[in-house]
């Protein structure tokens, strides 16, 4: 049963910068052992670190995870395109809805049969807006979770296909894009065009859209029943953008680089910025189960992100299982059913 309906709440900043499906399997060197894929880490669970608590006095910045706390959504207006597919398990539309001001298409897959379906809400990896097209980037997922009963909405976020655009997004380190998602389980919660179970919706993200994921769970426990991850980014601002934007060779994006860091400041000079800008310091504020799976030679978001984000959540009481993939990079090939039929057994087991 779903825990605590989430009306009106907060959602969260992300520096949403990482994670095409695309990313070549290069691997990535990691030191140690890694756990079987079938084992639940047990890594210890350390106190977070001060540099990455912010202070209760902290001045909150519009730009901010705290900032959203306290945000009004109201998804609302879930509308039904064309249709894209019918298969012998489920149907495809093009489907728009709206996020404040904002229009946000997405596609929406829904299974044969009466319902109501329980549903989740995707979340995908950065791909560039500029070649982005409808419903790109988490197919494969797409298909299984509907086959498996799921409603599934795969939002485009902001400046996607054919969602609104807003010029300052990137320099706001896209944090609009948790609020598209947040509205987006509104969205279904309120319409009537398909019929939804309200008390058994999910999240999943992929690589970015696994900060995505974390932001909207810090912003606004409750509004979900569970979340899984796939090889998701830092639950650090500051690894991200030095990571993805800045990129100390030199090929990062220096026009965006510049744009953040005159809006901002850098992580070095004003770190109290990055920290809000985090959903680690606030993963007190889950109340959802979360999966995060992730595999050992990912050279895209190192694994060495994922335990730390383990162990932020563990010492924060977050009811959190991490699964390891030996030997599997950014994009999950040859494990990748088996992570599927994990995600769909813990759905089932949260969704309730």
């Amino acid at each position: 049963m779903h825990r605590v309906r989430a009306s009106i709440g907060g959602t969260a900043l992300m520096l949403a910068v990482a994670g095409c499906t695309s990313e070549p399997e290069a691997r990535d060197p990691q030191p140690t052992r890694s756990p079987s894929p079938s084992v639940t880490s047990s890594a210890p669970s350390p106190s977070p670190s001060p540099s990455t608590t912010p202070s209760p006095r902290a001045r909150v910045g519009p730009v901010s995870v705290p900032a959203l706390f306290d945000k009004r959504y109201d998804g609302r207006g879930l509308r039904l395109g064309d249709v894209l597919a019918r298969t012998d398990a489920y149907t495809s539309y093009t489907v728009t809805y709206r996020s404040g001001d904002l229009r946000i298409s997405g596609k929406l897959d829904v299974p044969r049969g009466r319902g109501p379906h329980p549903a989740v809400v995707l979340a995908h990896g950065y791909i560039d807006p500029a070649i982005y097209v409808n419903g790109q980037g988490m197919r494969r997922e797409q298909d299984w979770l509907a086959r498996a009963g799921y409603v599934v909405l795969h939002v485009d976020y902001r400046n996607h296909a054919a969602s609104s655009r807003v010029p300052s997004a990137e320099r706001r380190l896209r944090l609009g894009y948790s609020v598209d998602v947040v509205n987006a389980v509104h969205a279904l919660r309120r319409t009537t065009k398909v019929r939804v179970d309200d008390d058994r919706i999910g999240l999943v993200g992929r690589s970015m859209g696994g900060s995505v994921i974390y932001n909207a769970l810090v912003a606004q426990p409750g509004l979900v029943d569970a979340a899984v991850l796939f090889a998701p980014v830092s639950s650090r601002a500051d690894d991200n953008f030095d990571r993805f934007i800045r990129q100390d060779d030199g090929a990062g994006d220096q026009a965006l680089t510049r744009e953040i860091l005159d809006a901002h400041g850098s992580p070095r000079a004003n770190p109290a910025f990055w920290r809000q800008a985090s959903p680690r310091p606030y993963f007190d504020r889950i109340t959802e189960p979360v999966l995060i799976q992730h595999g050992t030679v990912d050279d895209t978001c190192p694994p060495r992100w994922t335990r730390a984000t383990y162990r932020a959540m563990k010492a924060a009481g977050v009811d959190v299982t991490l699964r390891w993939y030996a030997g599997e990079g950014h994009t999950f090939y040859g494990a990748w059913p088996l992570s599927m039929r994990r995600t769909v057994a813990f759905l089932r087991a949260h969704l309730t």
